[in-house]
């Protein structure tokens, strides 16, 4: 490992410990005051040349997922809004289905292969096949921001409340939130409970979709970006304003790690089986990749990216890594075991 790799891991190392002791204000509970929403930093021009290979997109892409099952990568667009389904292995051309406005997130269901699209404008989300089948449109009464599909039901986040949907049929909502976005389960393919990363409040907390219980908002340092979940039953969230990444569990909430990583953290995606958190740094168009299976994270890989780097995905067969540009400037795709760092 090069020296300064090594180096981050002490310092990470003494922070974990201060956050687990409980000092410092990022694990305080979520008050009623909101924070203005933390955005991708604006990224340096130049730099150096993009790792990997790099797809010209011709339009800024905001999220990008990949189905290890069928090798297909799913990438939002805009100007106008739609989405584009390529393969890992570029042997087929890339199709587009047109979306009624901007995409919020893009979230696969693995079980039934299927995207969900939250829509904002005008609040909707899409469903559809990942092999760009016939697609369903659930409208709704405010702007879609994510989604995740849990206990037979579909979840929606509208910013200050949760729909949740049988088929297109609605629920009573789940309500206490200032701008919930991100949705995700708390275990994979079991139960009703999910993650919920409140922007508004810079907050995670856990709902149980089944009872409509939640649990207290625990702040999340001042500005949060985007999240996903382990094997661990964690949560990793980007906290953007500050620059770490943090790790919580439990229900209620604990954080149990803050790891350090300066340069405006924002998009982070999950391989399970090689327990890398890949977190894209808009700051300085960078990508770094941490082992997160041990005691406190390790970064283990770091690549500079295409331009604005707000959206990262991983195949977690190959390993190989996605980035998004969301200044046009393309599809990445790095492979980490044969790129040079």
């Amino acid at each position: 490992m090069p020296g300064a790799l090594r180096a981050a891991a002490p310092a990470a190392m003494l922070v974990a410990g201060l956050v687990v002791a409980g000092c410092g204000s990022l694990g305080g509970s979520a008050n009623e005051q909101n924070l203005s929403l933390a955005e991708p930093a604006v990224a340096p021009p130049g730099g150096p040349a993009p790792s990997g290979t790099v797809t010209p997109l011709t339009a800024p892409a905001t999220k990008v997922v990949v189905d290890p099952r069928t090798r297909t990568v799913a990438v939002t667009l805009l100007n106008p809004p739609r989405l584009m389904l390529t393969t890992l292995d570029g042997t087929e051309p890339p199709r587009q289905f047109p979306l009624p406005g901007p995409a919020a997130d893009l979230v696969l269901v693995p079980e039934s292969g299927e995207l969900l699209v939250p829509v904002t404008t005008p609040g909707c989300l899409i469903r559809m096949s990942i092999n760009g089948g016939a697609t369903n449109r659930a409208n709704l009464d405010g702007p879609a921001q994510g989604a995740v599909e849990v206990g037979g039901v579909t979840v929606v986040a509208l910013g200050n409340r949760l729909a949740v949907l049988d088929g297109n049929r609605p629920h009573a909502p789940i309500l206490g939130f200032s701008d919930a976005s991100r949705l995700l389960p708390v275990a994979a393919g079991s139960g009703t409970a999910i993650w919920v990363l409140d922007r508004g409040r810079s907050a995670v907390s856990v709902v149980d979709v089944s009872s409509g219980e939640s649990s207290p908002g625990l702040r999340a340092g001042n500005g949060v970006g985007d999240a996903v979940a382990d094997r661990f039953g964690r949560i990793l969230v980007t906290d953007t304003r500050d620059g770490g990444l943090l790790a919580f569990a439990g229900n209620p909430p604990i954080l149990r790690q803050r790891f350090p990583l300066p340069g405006a953290p924002y998009g982070v995606a999950y391989d399970a089986r090689r327990d890398l958190a890949w977190v894209t740094l808009t700051g300085r168009d960078e990508v770094v990749g941490l082992s997160v299976a041990g005691g406190e994270p390790v970064v283990v890989h770091r690549f500079p990216t295409v331009h604005q780097p707000d959206a990262v995905a991983v195949d977690p067969i190959s390993g190989r890594v996605l980035v998004a540009s969301a200044s046009g400037m393309g599809l990445q795709m790095i492979d980490p075991e044969r790129v040079v760092q």
